[in-house]
C-alpha cells in the first residue's frame, strides 16, 4: 500500500469536498457533454478538446498526451508541486484542518522542518519590507529613487532592506527560533566563531516566491562598493534550489488566472523584470543569476509553451540565449528571440528608448532558425567562398531536426543568401527527391491480448468503476484467485479516485483499469460482462474436468474410476447449462439465485 502520510479515509473526504470539476474549471474551460466534462488539455497544445473530467469517478484524463489522475494529482501537475503541497492547497480550499502526518517518521520530521523554514522566511520577508520605509534605510531609499521604483512596485515585489548584519537575526531569535532553524532556512549564516549573521546583511532584498506565493529565499543587491559579489542569493536549502527558481513566477501565475497568457518573456535579472512590469510587460520573469535549466523550462511550460527570450545585448547574453533555446525546445516550448541593441539590457533600453521600442522588439522577435542565421551572417563574410561554405554548413546543421516541410522555407532563404541551388542544399541534408512510401502500420490484430486476459481486465474494470451491470451474486475472489490482492484494493475504495491514495497509479496495470475504455462492449455492456464472466467460469470447469480425467487415467480402482467419471459428467452438465452456482457468494441471498 502507498504511504502518503495521510489516512485513505481522510483523503477520500478531502476529494469529496473538492469536486474535481470545480477545481479543474479554475484552470480549464470545460463543457459538459452527457455525464462528462470536456476541454482543451492544459498539459499539451491542442485545438480539439481531448481532455475529459469524470465527476462521478473523480478523475481527469487526456486522450492526447495521456496525462490523468485524481484531483490531487491534477493540482500536483498544474501547480508543479509535490503530493503534500497539493493536499495542503486542497485542504485550504475545503477549509479542512490538516491531520497529523502518520507513518514514516522521517517524512514527518521533514514536513515539520519545512513548515518552520517557510515561517521564518515569511517573517524575514515582512521584516525586510517594513525596514524599507524606516529613516535608517536612507541608502536603500536613494537607490530605489535612482532606479525609479514606484510604491506600487515595492509592494508588488515586496522589496525589502537588511539594515545591518545582526538586526534580522536578533528579531527572529526573539520570535523563538533557534540558531539551527535560522541556518536551515537560509536567512542566517555563521562565522568561524559560531556567531550568526544576516545572510543578506546591508543589501536591498528581493524575496523569491514560488508559484503559491510562499517565500522560499532571497536575492539581494549590494548598495555600496564591496569586495563581495554585487548580487547574492540564499544558499541552497530544503525549500530553495536556485536551479528550480523562477523570479516572479507567482505574478506570472496570477496573470494567467486573471487575464490569460499568450507568451512568457524571459530576461536576465530581477531589476529587468521589475522594469518590464512597470512598462506593462507583466508576463516577464527571470532565472536567478544562473543558466536556464530543464526544471525552469518545465515550470514555465506548465503556464505557457510560447517563450520569448530577451537577454542582454552583449556576448554573454547571446551565449545565454543559445544555451536556453535547446533546453526550452527539448521541454516542448515554442521559442522566439527578441534581440536588444548591443550593450543594452531591458532596463536600460526602456529608460533610453521607451516602452514603444521594447514593444517593437518583442513583436519582431524571430524564430530560432532566423536567429541562428542572423548570428552567422555577423560572423561570416559570404563574399568569400570558404566562409560561405562554413555559413551554409552551420545553418544546415540547425535544420537537421526539422521535418522537410519545416526545412523548406529556410532552404530557399539559404539559396537567396548563398546562391546555392535548393536541390544541392537538400542533398547536403541527406534528403532524397525519390518518392518514398510509408510502411503499412502493424496490424492491431497481432497485438490482441489473450481472450481470458481480456475478460479478467473487463471484469476488474467493471468492479472498479462500480458498473450497475456487475453480477453481485458472484464471489469474485473464487473466480479471480490470482488477482485477489487487486480485488481487495478495488473493494476498499468507494470510487475510482480512491486508488490514487492506495497504489502507485502511474503503474501501467492500474492505468489500464483506471482509464478503461468500455467501448469494447459495443453498447451492450451487460451482455459483454456476462460473456466475460462465463469465459472465466468455463475455463475453471474445463481445468477441473482435465484434473478429474488425469486422476481417472491414473487410477486402477474400478469404483474410484466410476466415481471420477460421474464427477466429470457433472462438470460437463454445468458447462452445458452455464451453471454459476459454484461461484456464488456463500452467504447473503444466494439461496434465491
Amino acid at each position: 500500500m502507498r504511504n502518503t502520510g495521510f489516512s485513505p479515509e481522510w483523503l477520500d473526504e478531502l476529494k469529496r469536498k473538492n469536486d474535481i470539476v470545480s477545481v479543474v474549471s479554475k484552470y480549464v474551460q470545460l463543457e459538459q457533454r452527457g455525464n462528462k466534462f470536456w476541454g482543451c488539455c492544459p498539459f499539451h497544445r491542442e485545438k480539439t478538446p481531448s481532455f475529459v473530467v469524470d465527476q462521478y469517478d473523480g478523475l481527469f484524463h487526456c486522450f492526447g498526451c495521456k496525462e490523468g489522475g485524481d484531483v490531487i494529482s491534477f493540482v500536483q501537475k498544474i501547480e508543479s508541486c509535490n503530493f503534500h503541497d497539493a493536499v495542503v492547497r486542497l485542504a485550504e480550499m475545503a477549509k479542512m484542518p490538516l491531520p497529523e502526518i502518520s507513518g514514516d517518521e522521517n517524512l514527518i520530521q521533514q514536513k515539520k522542518a519545512r513548515d518552520v523554514s517557510l515561517k521564518i522566511l515569511d517573517l524575514a520577508k515582512k521584516h525586510y519590507h517594513e525596514n524599507i520605509y524606516l529613516p535608517s534605510a536612507k541608502l536603500a531609499q536613494q537607490y530605489i529613487k535612482k532606479r525609479g521604483f514606484t510604491r506600487h512596485e515595492l509592494e508588488d515585489f515586496e522589496i525589502g532592506y537588511s539594515l545591518n548584519w545582526s538586526e534580522l537575526v536578533n528579531y527572529l531569535q526573539k520570535q523563538g527560533f533557534t540558531a539551527k532553524q535560522l541556518l536551515d532556512s537560509g536567512v542566517a549564516q555563521t562565522k568561524d566563531s559560531g556567531k550568526l549573521y544576516d545572510a543578506m546583511g546591508g543589501r536591498l532584498v528581493f524575496p523569491i516566491l514560488n508559484s503559491f506565493g510562499e517565500c522560499i529565499g532571497f536575492t539581494a543587491r549590494a548598495l555600496e562598493k564591496t569586495d563581495f559579489a554585487k548580487y547574492k542569493n540564499t544558499a541552497e536549502t530544503k525549500v530553495f534550489q536556485k536551479s528550480k527558481v523562477v523570479f516572479a513566477i507567482n505574478l506570472l501565475k496570477k496573470l494567467k488566472q486573471e487575464k490569460g497568457l499568450s507568451k512568457i518573456i524571459i530576461v536576465e535579472g530581477q531589476i529587468d523584470v521589475i522594469s518590464m512590469h512597470r512598462a506593462g510587460f507583466k508576463n516577464t520573469v527571470a532565472c536567478l543569476g544562473t543558466a536556464l535549466t530543464q526544471d525552469h523550462a518545465r515550470e514555465l511550460k506548465r503556464l505557457c509553451e510560447n517563450i520569448t527570450l530577451c537577454f542582454d545585448g552583449d556576448e554573454a547574453g547571446i551565449k545565454a540565449t543559445l544555451r536556453s533555446i535547446g533546453i526550452l525546445q527539448e521541454a516542448g516550448c515554442n521559442v522566439r528571440v527578441a534581440r536588444l541593441p548591443k550593450g543594452l539590457d531591458p532596463d536600460e533600453l526602456l529608460k533610453e528608448q521607451g516602452k514603444e521600442s521594447m514593444e517593437k522588439i518583442i513583436e519582431n522577435a524571430t524564430d530560432t532558425i532566423d536567429y541562428y542565421i542572423e548570428l552567422a551572417l555577423e560572423k561570416y563574410d559570404l563574399s568569400r567562398p570558404d566562409e560561405k561554405g562554413k555559413f551554409t554548413k552551420e545553418i544546415l546543421s540547425k535544420l537537421n531536426g526539422l521535418t522537410p516541410a519545416e526545412q523548406d522555407p529556410y532552404l530557399f532563404k539559404l539559396r537567396d543568401l548563398t546562391q546555392t541551388p535548393v536541390d544541392t542544399l537538400r542533398r547536403s541534408l541527406g534528403i532524397t527527391i525519390m518518392p518514398t512510401f510509408e510502411k503499412p502500420e502493424k496490424s492491431v490484430l497481432s497485438e490482441r491480448i489473450n481472450g481470458n486476459k481480456r475478460a479478467v481486465r473487463f471484469i476488474l474494470a467493471s468492479l472498479l468503476h462500480k458498473k450497475d451491470f456487475v453480477n453481485k451474486d458472484i464471489d469474485y475472489s473464487l473466480l479471480l484467485k490470482e488477482d485477489v490482492d487487486v480485488l481487495n484494493i478495488i473493494n476498499s475504495v468507494s470510487r475510482v479516485s480512491g486508488l490514487f491514495d492506495r497504489v502507485e497509479a502511474e503503474d501501467q496495470y492500474w492505468q489500464d483499469l483506471i482509464y478503461f475504455n468500455f467501448a469494447e462492449a459495443k453498447g451492450n455492456e451487460k451482455q459483454y460482462f456476462d460473456e466475460c464472466l462465463w469465459t472465466l467460469v468455463e475455463e475453471k470447469y474445463k481445468t477441473e474436468k482435465e484434473d478429474i480425467m488425469t486422476e481417472y487415467k491414473a487410477s486402477q480402482n474400478l469404483e474410484e474410476r466410476k466415481a471420477l467419471l460421474i464427477k466429470a459428467q457433472q462438470v460437463d452438465k454445468k458447462i452445458r447449462e452455464k451453471n454459476l452456482e459454484d461461484f456464488f457468494i456463500k452467504s447473503g441471498g444466494n439461496e434465491d439465485a
